[in-house]
């Protein structure tokens, strides 16, 4: 990616941000749709590094809270994006120099970029997930024990709450409440700090590394070779170290609204060289566990992503459909997750789940094993 980011540069990077969302964070086709006609407008976004930052930034985490199948009925405005940055101005009597996404995952990745267009500002090349989670407290500043600040959350009627939460925990909960009363779906602005503490947090070059996978998915490899349809999951297994932990075909699926997340699972029966197995998978926003014929095959917070089976296009968490044909990948996460911290914060036990995190390599050297 160059050292900005125009209209032709979306999609590309709308596509990767499905896949690293693991199913939710949002629509990324809506958010694609509001980014480049933001982008047409006011011009592209200037994209910089993590590590471009300066003491004196002051860097802006934006993006949608709440559950993602509210985010398809009812498109975000684009009027909340600039309400939220002003109301954090106001708040905190600083004026904003950068933006970025709190998370890389879904239409959560386009909201920066299009309130980056809106407001002209730059946009980091960074977020403090690396992936996508369900609550606010799952970020890579709570991790580093920094508190979400000052937090703004704005909807479509034009009310604005600002709250000061004591911590990442209550910042969850307090927003979740406020959410669920704006309709499901919300604006929010937290963890806005300065340059040096976004350097010392924030998980670089995520953007970047959701236009390559995006490539990757049109049909094109980092040498620019042309992919058939049928190679583009393996060339994304081997880019992002994956493993292809299922091909199957969704066989039930039970999916609501609950407290503002979208919870559900899904049941598959295998197809090809997994016919005659079974696989399912939980999901509250993202998809968090996998099991193939009841044995465990990968868990929070290791990424666990659904494919179209032809196409290897992302399929999220809302858009997952009976009778759909889908491989099921998993991608190690970022080094910052698999500590004692990160585990107590986004493991399977902080979701209820009765299992013990194994990392999603090892599973899969298991599995191997066990299929063979």
């Amino acid at each position: 990616m160059s050292a900005v980011i125009t209209e032709a540069d979306i999609d590309e990077i709308a596509l990767g941000a499905a896949v690293l969302g693991t199913g939710g964070g949002g629509d990324p086709h809506v958010g694609a749709l509001i980014a480049k006609r933001l982008i047409r407008l006011h011009g592209p976004v200037e994209l910089r590094a993590v590590d471009d930052l300066t003491d004196d930034d002051f860097v802006i985490p934006i993006g949608g809270i709440g559950a993602p199948s509210v985010s398809v009925e009812r498109i975000q405005a684009e009027s909340e994006l600039l309400a939220a940055l002003a109301a954090i101005e106001r708040a905190v009597g600083r004026t904003p120099t950068a933006v970025m996404p709190i998370e890389v995952g879904g239409g959560n990745s386009m909201l920066p970029i299009a309130a980056a267009a809106l407001a002209g500002l730059p946009v980091v090349d960074g977020d403090a997930m690396g992936r996508a989670f369900p609550e606010a407290q799952m970020v890579t500043f709570h991790l580093a024990g920094y508190g979400p600040g000052t937090t703004v959350l704005v909807d479509h009627h034009g009310n604005e709450v600002v709250s000061r939460p004591v911590d990442g925990g209550w910042s969850e909960r307090l927003a979740r409440a406020v959410t669920v009363e704006m309709g499901g779906g919300a604006t929010m602005i937290d963890y806005a700090y300065g340059g040096a503490v976004v350097r010392e947090c924030a998980i670089p070059g995520t953007l970047t590394l959701a236009q390559r996978i995006g490539a990757i998915l049109r049909g094109r490899d980092a040498s620019g070779r042309e992919l058939r349809d049928d190679e583009r999951i393996a060339a994304l297994c081997a880019d992002l170290g994956a493993l292809r932990l299922f091909d199957g075909k969704v066989s039930d699926l039970q999916r609501a609204v609950d407290g503002g997340f979208t919870r559900g699972s899904a049941e598959l029966d295998g197809v090809g060289d997994d016919r005659g197995g079974s696989f399912r998978l939980d999901f509250q926003n993202e998809m968090l566990l996998a099991r193939r014929d009841g044995v465990l095959a990968a868990v929070t917070p290791d990424l666990i992503a659904v494919l179209d089976l032809a196409t290897g296009m992302p399929i999220t968490t809302e858009a997952l459909r009976y009778g759909a044909r889908v491989a099921v990948i998993a991608i190690p996460c970022h080094d910052k997750w698999r500590t004692p911290k990160g585990l107590e914060t986004a493991g399977p036990e902080h979701f209820g789940y009765d299992v013990e995190w194994v990392p999603v390599e090892q599973l899969g050297r298991t599995a191997e094993r066990e299929v063979a």
